[in-house]
């Protein structure tokens, strides 16, 4: 399969799609954390403490962008038709009046509240690709964003405990992930720091053989799991033949590269370079090999602690999780909003059901004149809430979008928000009767 094209993008196509498309008021339900001034314990400030920012045509960046409701910020997008829209986090302080705060205090004006994010991109993992390379990206090397999305989605409801999870595809080669329960909107730069390193295996660069150390006795129970339910299957039954990982001297001398023994790794290398081949003609040589890695590596001659390990480690090395980093540790980073158009691909940044990772397909993932066409054929035809996108493949993802993240949210939200205020009520109450 051929990479994805990148299209020819017309920005002057963003004004019929946040003119008649773009889903302003889901948005706002989701930024406004049931702050929707609909109850007395509502924080009436909080939605306009969020920033926005904004990429626009020429490379004109506008940061601190904010807005007290939603039409300020559907007129604001509408008129200055954004190329990208950045989230950032919620601040102390009104951010598009920081400067008033500027010979104050440092803490006067400070993020106070920011979703646990986690950027993944398909580039962090071109060492191990060979179908694509860059921003490039085919269903050949997609299972590695399947693979991480299965593997961090699972752990951040295991094992955190958080519910509310949204996974959005970036539009071009990787994707996002938005933890937005309240205590990880509230976590410190401390504790995302902690978050972030929990995941963090695969520490190598260009320059190291090694780039996964699995340590001690026993693999972390989380590890472990990982490797079982997901690792495992993905890298010998899409991986390891999709990038014909064995196929050839240079790639398969990366891997013998990574077992520590060199006379197993000549013998393997002995065997693969005479190019012996099972006797059935159809059975693949990258699975052959690497079945014959696996053999020697985990025969009982060879139960060294530094070989028990081995395919594990190659495992992990070519298929677990790479984040990055920074962009976790830092509740001011800022991130793409959902429902922007790539200006490179012109696709969608449309939400992915973690429960149905392995169907998603980028490949096929709506382009803005793909919608804006669709749009036009059926005329103007909206759903009982006036929205127009709902004849249009952006239907499904604003469906999506509602259905499986937002309505849970809102409703979580506004059951604390309301315990919240009767819980000061009745402070409040035993503070008079005292």
């Amino acid at each position: 399969m051929n990479p994805q094209q990148e299209s020819d993008f017309d920005s002057g196509a963003l004004k019929p799609y946040y003119g008649k498309l773009f889903p302003f008021a889901d948005m706002f339900k989701w930024m406004s954390y049931g702050h929707d001034g609909k109850h007395p314990g509502c924080d009436q400030s909080y939605f306009g403490r969020r920033e926005f920012s904004f990429t626009l045509k020429g490379d004109f960046y506008l940061r601190f962008q904010s807005y007290n409701n939603v039409l300020e910020l559907e007129n604001s997008i509408k008129d200055k038709c954004p190329l990208k829209i950045d989230i950032g986090p919620v601040y102390t302080v009104d951010p598009a009046k920081r400067h008033a705060y500027a010979q104050s205090d440092n803490s006067v004006f400070t993020p106070v509240e920011r979703e646990l994010i986690f950027d993944i991109d398909m580039t962090d993992y071109d060492d191990i690709r060979y179908c694509c390379k860059g921003a490039d990206v085919c269903l050949d090397c997609w299972p590695l964003m399947t693979v991480a999305i299965k593997v961090i989605d699972t752990s951040l409801r295991d094992e955190f405990g958080f519910k509310h999870i949204l996974w959005v595809y970036s539009g071009r080669r990787g994707v996002h992930c938005w933890v937005c329960d309240g205590k990880a909107r509230r976590l410190t730069n401390e504790q995302r720091s902690a978050i972030a390193e929990y995941y963090r295996v695969y520490k190598g660069n260009e320059n190291s053989h090694k780039k996964v150390s699995l340590t001690g006795g026993a693999l972390h129970p989380f590890l472990a799991t990982s490797y079982t339910n997901v690792l495992k299957d993905y890298f010998e039954k899409k991986l390891l033949t999709n990038q014909n990982l064995l196929a050839t001297e240079e790639r398969y001398e990366k891997i013998l590269s990574m077992i520590p023994d060199e006379s197993i790794a000549s013998e393997l290398r002995g065997r693969w370079q005479d190019n012996r081949r099972s006797t059935s003609a159809k059975e693949d040589i990258n699975v052959v090999r690497w079945e014959q890695c696996k053999q020697l590596l985990q025969s009982g001659k060879h139960k060294a602690q530094g070989l028990r390990r081995c395919v594990e480690e190659i495992v992990f090395s070519y298929t677990y999780p790479r984040l990055d980093m920074e962009v976790s540790k830092h509740m001011n980073h800022l991130l793409k909003a959902p429902f922007c158009v790539h200006p490179k691909t012109g696709r969608v940044c449309v939400p992915i059901d973690p429960n149905r990772c392995d169907e998603f397909d980028p490949t096929t993932v709506p382009t803005l004149f793909q919608i804006l066409e669709e749009l036009n054929n059926e005329g103007l035809r909206a759903d009982v809430n006036g929205a127009e996108w709902s004849g249009t493949s952006l239907g499904n993802a604003v469906r999506l979008f509602r259905s499986s993240f937002l309505e849970p949210l809102q409703k979580a939200c506004k059951e604390e928000i309301e315990r919240s205020y009767n819980l000061k009520l009745q402070q409040s109450k035993n503070s008079i009767g005292w």
